[in-house]
C-alpha cells in the first residue's frame, strides 16, 4: 500500500479525528489508487455472484460461460491498463528527468482566464497498445479544465487549458488516468513539473475606468493648524455619529428623510497613487478591474500598487500584473498586508489610497475598519462584481422551468446587498466606486452611473 494512503489510516487509527474535507482528500485518494471503477467492480460482483449460484449451484453451463467471459474480460481489461499506465509513467518520469539533465526549463506559461491557451506539453498515444483510452487534467493549481486534443498527424496529444481564475504558481501537477475503452478499468497517478504558471484575471467587458486618482489635502490654506474644510456643500444620508446640527430639518419635513450637509473639503491630485488589491473569497472581479487599472493608466503617471500575497509593492506594470495573480491563495488564506504597506509607503507626506474589493461583506470590512483608523490616510475603495441582480438568484426548477432565467455567477451582487455594504464603506473612505465586470458599467456610491 502507498506510504502516504498508510499514514493516512494510522492517524484515523491512532483516534486523530477527520475532518470534512480530509476525508474528502482520504476517499479520493483511494478512489485513484484502486484500479477497478465501480461498471467494472459492478461486472465482477455479479459474475462472481452467478457464477457460485447458477453456474455450480444449479450447473448452469449457459450462465457458466457467460460467467468466466464476464470475468476473464474484466482480468484482461486490468491486466492491459495496469500495463499500459506503467509503461506510461515510466516515459513521462524519464521525459521529465532528461529535461532536467539537460538544463532545459519549462517555458513560461502566461494564459488568460476564461479563453482556452496551448501549454505546450505533449503525449504520444501509444497505437501499439490497443483497448486503451489516455486522459490527463491539471490538478494543481485548481479552477483548471483541461482539454486533450489529438494533434494533425494523429500520433500526439495536445494540452489545451481554460484557467476559470486567476492564479501563479511555480509548478503544474496533472493526473494522468489509463482506462480501457469498455470502463472496467482505470490506472490513475500524478506528475508535478517545475514551470511557471501566470493565469491574469479576465478583464470581461471592461473597457476603461474613471480616473483613479489620489485626492488629498490642498496647500494653499491660511491657516496652517486648520482643516481643509471650506462651505457646507456636500449633502449625504444621516449615519448614526453625524452631528444633529448638520442635519437639514426643512428637508426631513418635506420628504421624511434625514440628510446631513457637511463641510466641502479642499483636495488635489496629489503626485503618487497607491493602489491595493484585497484578497477574497470572490474577489475575481476585483482583480480584474485592478488589471484594467494599471494596464490602462487609470492610476495615473505615478502610482505604487501592492496586494495580498506580495512583500513588495512595485510601479512596473508587469510586476503589477503578476501582484494581481499571486493575490489568490492557493492553499489557505492570505495575511492582510495593508497596514504594512501602508506603514512603509503610507507614510512619506499626505497620501491616498485605493483599495480594490469585491462588492461582498466579509472579513475585509472589518480589518479595513481597524485600517482606517489606525493610519491617517485618505481611503478610497472600488467594489467589484460580476452582475447585479434585484433580488436572490433563481432556484434550480426556475432555471429549468423557464429558459430566461439563465444560472448566474457566484459572483453577482444582490442589490440590497450593496446598498448596506455601501453604507458601512461610505462611512470609513471618502469616495467609492462600483464597477460591474459583466456590462462594464461604473457607479458611484449612490449607484448613479457614471
Amino acid at each position: 500500500m502507498p506510504h502516504s494512503i498508510t499514514r493516512k489510516l494510522d492517524n484515523k487509527a491512532s483516534g486523530a479525528p477527520l475532518t470534512g474535507g480530509a476525508l474528502r482528500r482520504l476517499l479520493a485518494l483511494l478512489r485513484e489508487r484502486f484500479p477497478l471503477t465501480a461498471q467494472g467492480l459492478a461486472v465482477l460482483l455479479i459474475a462472481l455472484a452467478a457464477l457460485r449460484v447458477f453456474g455450480y449451484g444449479r450447473m448452469d453451463l449457459v450462465v457458466f460461460a457467460l460467467a468466466v467471459c464476464a470475468l476473464a474480460i474484466v482480468c484482461f481489461s486490468t491486466v492491459i491498463v495496469l500495463l499500459g499506465g506503467l509503461i506510461l509513467r515510466h516515459q513521462i518520469r524519464e521525459h521529465l528527468e532528461m529535461q532536467v539533465l539537460l538544463g532545459r526549463h519549462v517555458a513560461r506559461i502566461k494564459v488568460e482566464s476564461g479563453y482556452p491557451n496551448e501549454t505546450g506539453f505533449t503525449l504520444s498515444t501509444m497505437p501499439w497498445l490497443p483497448l486503451i483510452g489516455v486522459r490527463w487534467e491539471i490538478v494543481f493549481p485548481d479552477a483548471i479544465t483541461t482539454r486533450n486534443r489529438l494533434a494533425d498527424d494523429e500520433q500526439w496529444w495536445e494540452e489545451e487549458i481554460i484557467p476559470r481564475r486567476r492564479c501563479r504558481t511555480a509548478s503544474i501537477t496533472r493526473r494522468f488516468t489509463v482506462s480501457d475503452v469498455l470502463g472496467f478499468s482505470r490506472f490513475t497517478w500524478r506528475v508535478t513539473q517545475e514551470g511557471e504558471l501566470l493565469a491574469l484575471p479576465q478583464a470581461g467587458n471592461i473597457k476603461a475606468l474613471p480616473l483613479l486618482r489620489s485626492l488629498t489635502a490642498e496647500d494653499g490654506i491660511p491657516d496652517p493648524g486648520g482643516n481643509p474644510e471650506g462651505d457646507r456643500m456636500e449633502i449625504r444620508p444621516y449615519v448614526p455619529g453625524d452631528s444633529v446640527r448638520n442635519i437639514l430639518w426643512k428637508v426631513y419635513a418635506r420628504n421624511r428623510h434625514l440628510n446631513v450637509r457637511l463641510a466641502e473639503r479642499s483636495v488635489y491630485h496629489s503626485s503618487r497613487t497607491l493602489a491595493y488589491l484585497v484578497s477574497g473569497t470572490h474577489d475575481e472581479a476585483a482583480a480584474a478591474v485592478a488589471r484594467v487599472a494599471v494596464e490602462s493608466g487609470a492610476l495615473g503617471d505615478d502610482w505604487l500598487f501592492g496586494a495580498d500575497g506580495s512583500d513588495t509593492p512595485t510601479s512596473n506594470v508587469p510586476e503589477a500584473l503578476e501582484r494581481i495573480a499571486s493575490s489568490r491563495a492557493l492553499s489557505g488564506e492570505l495575511a492582510w498586508g495593508l497596514d504594512k504597506f501602508l506603514q512603509t509607503w503610507g507614510n512619506k507626506g499626505p497620501m491616498h489610497c485605493i483599495v480594490f474589493a469585491s462588492a461582498e461583506s466579509g472579513p475585509w470590512l472589518d480589518k479595513l475598519r481597524q485600517t482606517t483608523a489606525r493610519f491617517r490616510v485618505r481611503f478610497s475603495v472600488v467594489l467589484a462584481t460580476d452582475g447585479l441582480r434585484k433580488s436572490a438568484p433563481p432556484g434550480r426548477w426556475q432555471r429549468l422551468l423557464y429558459s430566461n432565467t439563465a444560472p448566474q455567477g457566484k459572483d453577482t451582487t444582490a442589490l440590497a446587498d450593496l446598498s448596506a455594504l455601501l453604507t458601512q464603506v461610505g462611512q470609513l473612505v471618502e469616495s467609492t466606486l462600483v464597477v460591474d465586470r459583466h456590462t462594464g458599467q461604473s457607479f458611484d456610491k449612490r449607484m448613479n452611473k457614471l
